[in-house]
């Protein structure tokens, strides 16, 4: 960050406790009553006017780590299990009026972020439900998107990833046929799937490390063992097939076996399974995501490298082809703190209280450089970065 940067955050600080204020105020506004589901959840805000299985559980999770409240924190995880059909499969999203089944739409693993409930809660009782929920979720991942037979996880359409207007799936469909995800689009009108997707996969390898640690847990120790051991051979599969050691990047594969070489925030996600040995983090961290005319913008990071043919500037709405996202941006920490990259997420961070005090109203997405803010006010993931943010930096003395 350049002095004058600083010297700018610094000079409107005694406006960030008033963004503070606001933000908390307009979350406890999104935590309202959703479809078939009695306790009120924190929903995603603006124009989502739901839960998604990809983010609500985190959200509810940060939510109750920034404010005390447990109780949407459970219910963020609980309205999952609740709605859960008998052969396992999650619902990818609960909106006011309605459940829907037509994709994954899995990031951030809900078994990961229900261990995290559990001890933030000491709910004996949650642990136990989330466990048995989220095993059968990984058996029915292990059914239904293992197609081809790798034992990683498959991506069948554009809103299995939540990468929504992605050149990752230009031309593919958004959902999957009948609006069922265990459907696998036609061969002959879609060849090229489905994709062996190196973020799905990351997100089933933690999950596996999140169902070892609850099983040992709940005394359940050789199941503990088992999953400890599957995850591993997760994590040698996604290095045999996604990762390219000479671009030293994941991508995906396609039917033919071909890479889809397009550098995604897709990285990120890998990065926040924690499935990666720092040795090899480190390599692609400062090849790609360090590099300023890739993903460390101004207002890192871009949902597309900047370097990319496929990068797409104009930010449109909801668009995952360049903008920066509040939803990436709130899942950094993770990553960033386990491979000891403090001093980056602290810029990072700064950088994103800056441009949110600075914006109209808590938005989805930013210019990766300019930093101006579009798409859906009142969006929660916003609210919860700056929450976030704000309490981390003033705990590191960096603003205040």
């Amino acid at each position: 960050m350049t002095l004058s940067a600083q010297v700018k955050l610094s000079s409107f600080s005694s406006n960030v406790w008033e963004r503070v204020r606001e933000a908390l105020s307009e979350l406890a506004q999104n935590v309202v009553s959703v479809n078939g589901y009695k306790s009120p959840v924190l929903i995603e805000g603006g124009i989502y006017q739901g839960i998604w299985l990809e983010c609500g559980p985190h959200e509810g999770l940060i939510y109750a780590e920034e404010t005390g409240d447990t109780g949407v924190a459970l219910a963020n995880h609980e309205i999952f299990f609740h709605h859960q059909r008998e052969d396992g499969q999650f619902p990818c999203w609960v909106r006011k009026h309605g459940v829907g089944f037509a994709q994954i739409q899995m990031v951030v693993p809900i078994a990961f972020t229900a261990l995290r409930t559990a001890k933030l809660t000491g709910n004996s009782g949650f642990l136990a439900r989330a466990y048995e929920s989220c095993v059968k979720w990984d058996q029915w991942l292990s059914k239904y998107r293992n197609s081809r037979g790798t034992g990683l996880c498959e991506a069948f359409c554009e809103f299995d990833t939540g990468h929504d207007h992605s050149p990752r799936f230009a031309g593919l469909p958004r959902q999957c046929p009948n609006n069922e995800a265990a459907n696998l689009p036609s061969e002959q009108q879609f060849p090229g799937l489905p994709f062996i997707a190196p973020d799905l996969s990351s997100t089933v390898y933690q999950g596996r490390t999140a169902l070892a640690e609850m099983a040992s847990l709940l005394g359940k120790t050789s199941e503990a063992e088992s999953w400890t051991e599957s995850a591993q051979e997760l994590r040698e599969l996604l290095e045999k097939y996604c990762y390219d050691p000479e671009d030293e990047f994941y991508y995906d594969r396609d039917r033919a076996g071909n890479f889809v070489r397009i550098k995604g925030d897709v990285i990120t996600r890998v990065f926040g399974s924690h499935i990666l040995p720092q040795e090899r983090f480190d390599r692609i961290y400062e090849r790609h995501v360090k590099s300023p005319a890739s993903f460390w913008s101004n207002y890192p990071l871009p949902s597309i490298a900047m370097d990319d043919p496929l990068f797409v500037g104009s930010f449109s709405e909801n668009s995952w082809a360049g903008a920066s996202q509040a939803l990436t941006a709130l899942r950094t920490p993770e990553w960033l703190e386990h491979y000891g990259k403090t001093d980056d997420l602290r810029h990072l961070m700064r950088q994103w209280v800056h441009a949110i005090v600075e914006a109209p109203s808590f938005m989805q997405q930013m210019n990766p450089q300019t930093g101006v803010f579009n798409t859906s006010p009142s969006y929660s993931p916003c609210m919860l970065t700056l929450v976030r943010f704000v309490n981390r930096l003033k705990k590191s003395q960096v603003i205040f």
